[in-house]
């Protein structure tokens, strides 16, 4: 991007703006790698690939100014190995430099490109690339500071891709600048978008046509108006035309084409149509040369779809597509000369069928239209009277020209005006405005007139806007700020421009003064005037070996032949008045429109003597709008798109050296290149410095003075510049004596080009550095701000920690008091619940035992009642009764010690059965316990010693025998399972 010494967009630090990485260039669709052309099959040639080989990185330099040294033979090196590789963009300073690929690379150009491009943060880190320019003037028209109108001026040859670029463009702005959030707006984005796309096929179908070094030249000038509303989306556009190339329809040179309307109707038009346009197939017309050739812009579909998206309807379409007919078969009418000069000329051929359809065609009468062709009006005197004089066969043939020209350029004109009122927003509803300027390339023919002048005039006056807005700005900034500056000697122009339009003699006043003499002018005369008035000019010059009257201009791209055969003619373009009279009484409805009976305009009357007026010429038209043109580019932001072509042949993997070495001569690449490197492209005010670099003061040591501050706003704005400036003096010098400590840290990091000192120079108004300069300064306020961020890091963890840690003791404390509760809680329930169980468990453990032996003492009464006495019997005596009563109250505990382990036998199990039964010690003989295992049988607790009682496994009669309160761990259970000895106790 360009701009007029800019504010640059600082850039984080260790970055430059011009930087781009080598893992960037691997990563993006610009191209393939760098080992591309060795995998894709594409020779390359000898040198080129011994170059490759020598200096392999060059092709990686994405900014010529960092080629070194910056000369003619190194940028074409430079260019050539980039174009090996596939790379076609790169920047050169504040220009981009485009390479016509000559092929088409799809992938270059995609939707997700320009979504990328407008999405990145820093479009500028990623490849050059036109929709890199595409979105640093939508950001520019995006900014909230200040919105500027930006343009994009697309210069180059013919050939060399300016209107890809315009077109390319222009699908990128339709695509980010159309972002609406509702769906009715949405819509209608769409629909403007899909309008201003559309009008491009239509203005290349009307206005380019094939020349000897482009398939699709633009023959008139176009600068496209994209206008943007307050939220910066697209509500329209305007489309502004120069110089419409309009000698083509009837003239085409060598080996050159009509304009591709001509041919789309001729080749795409069906039966139907062709039988109502008189178009049959194979037939032949003087002004379509060359049909056979088939090019890519012969789409008749995609013209008319693009024209009914434009508004313009099928019938309406017809009607312009039968006018164009018509101006072909106009073109076959041949003239003979007259053997008497008072007679008009007669029709030659077949030329009557050719007028008779021409006629039919355009709606017009035959004879009157003839009549028009070969007989010319003249009024004279003061009376106005009207002669009618026949016109010579060279005559009829110019006015059979200029009827056509007539047509085809007023058809433009309404397309171009129906075009906008389509595109078009209210002028309410916009504010800014992005320009796409795409005019005509540098031209120089074998056969040059009043055309190609035009042209390369109107490229001069672009060269000089381009050498006034960033060269010599440049370097005049630098003088004018006191910089010591060795001032770059780059190509100045004006002198060529003196030569082509300056006052009082230059060339177009002496040929619209020759327009004005009401004189025949010859090509000799006016050759010889314009070399005597001219002679001291040094861009003048004269080829004396050529036969007819010329001569040459050195223009910046390189010196141009121009004969004046005709250029008088041509400068004048004089429209006979009888011809616009005819036109008028056409009953076409689109003649009609286009020649109203009405007309504004009135044919120019001859006055006589001094009060001659000027005649609008065809220079003077084209000098006006180009002023025009130029005051609306002075009011813009300007960025420069340079379009290069490899070659003339237009073959892809081509670099013709020659070519493209004059090509970057006559563009100054190379000395916007050496102004570019060897300047200070960043531009800082004082202001701006200080209140971004003045943390860089922490880098210094501390001084007795204390630290000086920055004045507050409110004081400033009061200042006058030479105050501020006195004021800011002081402190801009504190933060320029930290550079040295800065280099000094890049050496240490190990970095030779950031320890190299960079210059910088303080100006009246504005700091001046270089881009490494600029890297050097945010990597330093990057360490200062990383330096405070640490401590505000330090303080903040410091502090987190601290609160962390007291949450953490009183999450401890509330942890430990809710377990202590919940442990309480637990172990109180369980207390509670074990006083339960207990309580019921000894309840029922004592109403069990209460119930067994008050069962057991009943049975023991009745059976002690009933049992007899046996024979021979005796009382027991009382130590006996009491002795069997405590053995019937503590038989438990004596079974259970009696039937204990196994490993407690003989004379120790006795004396525990006696201690348990609470029985008298006698002599151990004279009681006698036996273990159920010793003999047979068993003998029951319950039955008394008189005799014995079997066990024969029979349910007890007591309800409760089978209850026991503890049961017992070997599984022994109720009292029919307890075996006693067989023999009861009894004193021997």
């Amino acid at each position: 991007m360009l701009q007029q010494a800019p504010t640059p967009t600082l850039l984080p630090a260790g970055l430059s703006p011009s930087f781009h990485g080598p893992l960037l260039m691997a990563s993006q669709v610009n191209g393939h790698s760098s080992d591309s052309s060795s995998q894709g099959g594409e020779p390359l040639r000898e040198d080129l690939q011994e170059f490759l080989s020598g200096e392999a990185p060059l092709h990686q330099l994405d900014d010529l100014t960092k080629v070194n040294p910056v000369t003619l033979e190194t940028v074409l090196r430079c260019l050539q190995a980039r174009y090996a590789v596939d790379t076609f963009y790169t920047n050169a300073g504040c220009t981009l430099v485009a390479l016509n690929p000559f092929k088409p690379v799809p992938q270059l150009y995609s939707p997700a490109l320009m979504r990328e491009y407008h999405s990145a943060p820093q479009p500028q880190k990623l490849k050059p690339h036109i929709f890199t320019v595409g979105e640093q003037t939508y950001r520019n028209v995006k900014s909230l500071m200040e919105p500027v109108n930006q343009s994009i001026i697309v210069s180059g040859e013919s050939g060399a891709g300016k209107t890809w670029t315009s077109r390319c463009l222009m699908k990128f702005y339709a695509v980010v600048a159309t972002s609406p959030t509702s769906w009715e707006s949405h819509k209608i984005a769409e629909r403007i978008e899909q309008r201003i796309l559309n009008s491009n096929p239509v203005m290349e179908a009307f206005g380019n046509a094939c020349t000897l070094r482009n398939d699709n030249s633009s023959r008139f000038g176009k600068f496209i108006q994209l206008q943007l509303n307050r939220a910066q989306q697209m509500t329209g556009a305007t489309v502004q035309t120069y110089l419409l190339e309009k000698t083509r329809v009837a003239c085409q040179a060598s080996s050159e084409r009509n304009f591709h309307i001509f041919y789309q109707i001729c080749k795409g038009a069906s039966t139907d149509e062709r039988l109502q346009w008189h178009l049959p197939e194979g037939a032949a017309f003087s002004w379509l040369p060359n049909p056979e050739r088939t090019l890519e812009e012969d789409c008749f579909e995609v013209t008319r779809e693009a024209m009914l998206h434009l508004g313009i309807d099928t019938p309406t379409q017809n009607n312009i597509f039968q006018v164009l007919a018509g101006l072909l078969h106009l073109g076959n009418v041949r003239f003979a000369d007259s053997e008497d000069e008072a007679q008009p000329c007669q029709l030659r051929g077949d030329a009557t069928c050719s007028i008779r359809t021409s006629a039919l065609l355009l709606q017009l009468p035959e004879d009157p239209l003839l009549e028009t062709l070969r007989i010319r009006t003249i009024r004279a005197g003061r009376q106005q009277q009207v002669f009618r004089k026949p016109c010579s066969r060279a005559e009829c043939d110019t006015r059979r020209d200029c009827l056509a020209k007539l047509v085809y350029a007023r058809l433009f004109d309404w397309l171009v005006s129906v075009i906008n009122s389509s595109i078009c927003a209210d002028p309410d509803s916009w504010t800014t405005f992005i320009g796409l300027l795409d005019v005509y390339g540098f031209e120089s023919f074998p056969n040059n007139s009043l055309e190609q002048l035009c042209i390369n005039y109107a490229n001069e006056k672009l060269q000089q806007h381009f050498v006034a807005h960033y060269l010599r700005a440049q370097q005049e900034e630098y003088a004018v700020e006191g910089l010591e500056w060795s001032f770059v000697t780059y190509q100045d122009n004006q002198t060529c421009l003196d030569l082509i339009e300056g006052s009082p003699i230059s060339i177009c006043s002496l040929i619209n003064e020759e327009c004005r003499l009401n004189r025949p002018s010859s090509a000799a005369q006016l050759q010889t005037r314009i070399e005597s008035a001219l002679a001291g000019s040094p861009c003048l010059g004269h080829n004396k070996l050529s036969r007819e009257p010329s001569f040459i201009v050195v223009h910046y791209a390189g010196p141009v032949q121009y004969h004046t055969a005709g250029l008088v003619e041509k400068n004048k373009d004089p429209v006979p008045p009888e011809l616009t009279s005819l036109l008028q009484q056409s009953q076409d409805p689109l003649l009609k429109v286009m020649f109203p009976a009405d007309p504004e305009e009135k044919a120019q009357e001859e006055p006589s003597g001094q009060s001659r007026a000027p005649v609008l010429t065809v220079v003077s038209k084209f000098k006006a709008s180009l002023e025009q043109l130029l005051q609306v580019l002075h009011g813009t932001t300007p960025h420069y798109i340079r379009c290069i072509k490899p070659n003339s042949q237009g073959q892809a993997h081509t670099f013709l050296q020659e070519e493209v070495l004059s090509q970057l001569e006559a563009c100054g690449l190379v000395e916007t290149i050496h102004i570019s490197a060897a300047g200070f492209p960043i531009r800082i005010p004082h202001r701006n410095f200080m209140e971004r670099y003045e943390l860089l003061r922490r880098l210094r040591a501390p001084t007795s003075s204390g630290p000086r501050s920055l004045p507050p706003a409110e004081g400033r704005s009061e200042w006058s510049p030479c105050t501020e400036a006195a004021a800011l003096q002081p402190l801009l010098q504190d933060i320029l004596h930290t550079l040295p400590a800065l280099t000094q840290a890049a050496a240490i990091l190990g970095d030779p080009a950031e320890a190299t000192p960079a210059p910088v120079h303080c100006g009246r108004t504005k700091v001046f550095m270089t881009d490494s300069m600029l890297e050097l300064l945010e990597h330093g306020r990057a360490q200062v701000l990383e330096q405070c961020a640490r401590r505000i890091q330090g303080s903040w963890r410091r502090h987190w920690h601290c609160k962390q840690e007291r949450q953490r003791r009183a999450a401890v404390l509330i942890q430990a008091a809710t377990r202590s509760w919940f442990a309480r809680r637990h172990v109180q329930r369980l207390h509670a619940a074990a006083t339960v169980i207990k309580r019921a468990w000894r309840k029922w453990r004592i109403g069990m035992a209460f119930l067994a032996s008050k069962e057991l003492d009943g049975v023991e009464e009745k059976h002690l009642s009933q049992v007899p006495l046996p024979t021979g019997s005796f009382l027991l005596p009382q130590t006996q009764t009491s002795l069997l009563a405590a053995i019937i109250r503590l038989w438990p505990l004596g079974l259970v010690l009696a039937n204990a382990a196994a490993g407690v036998r003989g004379f120790q199990r006795k004396l525990v059965v006696w201690a348990c039964l609470q029985l008298r010690m006698g002599s151990p003989s004279s009681y006698t316990v036996q273990t159920a295992q010793e003999h047979a049988g068993v003998t029951s607790i319950r039955a008394l010693p008189q005799g014995s009682v079997k066990f024969h496994c029979r349910k007890s009669p007591l309800p409760y025998a089978d209850i026991c309160p503890e049961p017992s761990p070997y599984s022994v259970t109720g009292f029919n399972q307890i075996l006693l000895e067989r023999h009861s106790l009894g004193h021997r």
